[in-house]
């Protein structure tokens, strides 16, 4: 009980922190946009680890494995492991790291430049971590290249080129309006024609169907974020009752009087 009002404290104080800014950046927004930044940072970077260096890393150079069924390199590799298991046992459980991976050397690669990119915390070698940048920026731009090229491109250009009547007339006509709005929007974005006479109405088209998607975008942008602010509201509504000890009223009203007394205390300081 006590832990699901304190709770509802934090909630509503951090809610309350971020609707201040509203009125001007103060205090408490800073408060709480650095603990949002720092919580964020925090959690993605445990599911990282446990996710994907754990199993994907660790489990791959050191999986489980029976000690009296090692041999040659591994007898030394797994000496090396017990020193990690030292370290933590929870992170490095004894005899490997659980699960089905199969034991791959190439993974070492991974693990060098993984070391090389915390070298940028001491400022004398950081120079050591640009190998790693420019593998994962190169590795990244391969890869996304190859999937925007399927994906955005190619997938894209098979999906316009449809017949334009199918046999059903509210599939033509979707099938109609897709090409329409294909070609007019390609017209848009053909700069080395002046856009006048028919080009320059089928080019106003284009502008149109640009518009309507832009349109539709911000909308459930906006209908996305109205959402969001409904359940923000609802549960500061929730821990403004007796059960919370008035959080809501109680925070709102600590909160104000504090801003107005820095606001006045810097206006005196500025005059």
């Amino acid at each position: 009980m006590y832990t699901d009002v304190f709770g509802a404290w934090v909630a509503v104080f951090l809610t309350l922190a971020i609707f201040s800014y509203l009125y001007k950046d103060n205090p408490f927004y800073k408060l709480a946009e650095h603990v949002y930044v720092g919580v964020s940072a925090a959690h993605w970077a445990t599911i990282a680890f446990w996710n994907q260096v754990r199993p994907n890393l660790f489990g791959r150079l050191w999986p489980h494995a029976d000690p009296e069924t090692l041999t040659g390199f591994n007898v030394f590799w797994y000496k090396l492991y017990k020193g990690l298991n030292w370290i933590s046992d929870t992170v490095f459980p004894e005899n490997g790291i659980p699960g089905n991976q199969e034991q791959s050397f190439m993974y070492l690669i991974a693990l060098i430049l993984g070391i090389f990119m915390l070298m940028r915390l001491f400022p004398s070698i950081g120079w050591i971590s640009r190998w790693s940048l420019a593998y994962v920026v190169g590795m990244a731009a391969g890869l996304r290249l190859y999937g925007y090229l399927s994906s955005d491109v190619l997938s894209q250009i098979q999906g316009t080129i449809l017949p334009v009547w199918t046999g059903n007339l509210g599939d033509s006509i979707n099938n109609i309006v897709l090409i329409v709005g294909v070609v007019s929007g390609l017209f848009y974005f053909f700069f080395s024609v002046e856009h006048t006479g028919v080009f320059g109405k089928i080019s106003r088209v284009g502008i149109y169907f640009l518009m309507i998607t832009f349109g539709a975008s911000f909308g459930f942008a906006v209908m996305g974020r109205i959402s969001l602010l409904i359940g923000r509201l609802k549960d500061l509504i929730q821990f403004s009752g007796r059960e919370y000890g008035y959080a809501t009223f109680v925070l709102l009203i600590i909160m104000v009087v504090t801003i107005l007394m820095t606001s006045r205390k810097d206006k005196e300081v500025a005059e």
